[in-house]
């Protein structure tokens, strides 16, 4: 059996078909095939509150192939979602119906409280202490998703409006900044070492060009000089130089930003890494709806 996760975010879309494992009582997933176009629907969202022809045009493109895809991968059950661009765009719903109709998929725009749902379901914790207080961050091009964690239970979560985008097109208003870090402060005052969880694609380049080992936490010292030394390179020699992808040498700063300025003021001195995202916490979004009964 075969799922596949669409993700329409606000800087590229992405398909990740998995294999689903049954093994007696529990169920999981392997990744089979993962696919990223850079399709930036952010910048139109977010400058003019609509997706333009000529994204719309790229977007349909997308997920046409997806569905051509999903079709050869014989795939049994699928989610699409699309987030922060979508949610913003005030001809979000016709894009959707565009979709429908010429690549017969259904996308659904999830709101933010749903995505920090969807994320936290990728299972991201699962080699980590349940008896410790944890943040979760994902850093996406439109939005950030905080969600708080103490002895494995959910004690607050919340979307905001600050993405990777935004900030790149000058979109991401101060209150934003301040109202985020009040949800910090609030929610993390009383506790004790709290360790940060990090998910995303720009999250998963930084603890990459890092060079710690798999599952070591990556300190909030090393993130900072990371940072410091990413930021001292022109946007062409990011590219040319540390060979970043076009589309990720230019986001990978705000979100580096956005990582720091989180972990700084809930006073969190490490973050770990799963390398897992949205497309991970939809599959596993399918597996909860078909096999209700195995957790």
């Amino acid at each position: 059996m075969r799922y596949a996760a669409i993700d329409v975010g606000s800087n590229a879309v992405r398909m990740l078909i998995a294999e689903i494992i049954e093994n007696n009582e529990s169920i999981s997933f392997k990744k089979n095939t993962l696919i990223r176009v850079p399709v930036r629907l952010g910048d139109d969202a977010f400058l003019n509150k609509e997706i333009s022809e000529k994204k719309a045009i790229d977007l349909i493109k997308s997920m046409q192939a997806f569905r051509n895809l999903m079709d050869v991968y014989k795939v049994t059950d699928y989610m699409a979602c699309a987030t922060s661009a979508m949610r913003e765009a005030l001809n979000g719903p016709q894009v959707v119906e565009r979709i429908k109709a010429e690549a017969n998929i259904d996308l659904q725009i999830v709101h933010g409280e749903s995505e920090a749902k969807i994320i936290y379901n990728s299972h991201a914790e699962v080699n980590i202490d349940k008896s410790k207080n944890y943040l979760y961050i994902d850093v996406g091009g439109g939005s950030t998703e905080l969600s708080l964690f103490s002895d494995g239970e959910l004690l607050a979560s919340q979307s905001f409006n600050l993405g990777t985008i935004r900030i790149l097109d000058n979109q991401d208003k101060d209150e934003t900044w301040t109202e985020m870090k009040d949800f910090i402060r609030e929610h993390t005052k009383g506790l004790k070492n709290i360790y940060g969880i990090g998910t995303g694609g720009n999250i998963n380049k930084l603890y990459k060009l890092s060079q710690e080992k798999d599952g070591a936490a990556l300190s909030y010292l090393k993130l900072r000089a990371l940072y410091n030394y990413l930021d001292s390179f022109s946007l062409k020699d990011r590219i040319n130089v540390l060979g970043l992808n076009q589309d990720r040498a230019d986001v990978i700063i705000p979100a580096c930003e956005i990582y720091l300025t989180v972990l700084k003021c809930a006073n969190i001195k490490s973050i770990y890494v799963p390398t897992v995202g949205m497309v991970d916490g939809i599959i596993q979004t399918l597996i909860e709806k078909n096999y209700p009964s195995v957790h």
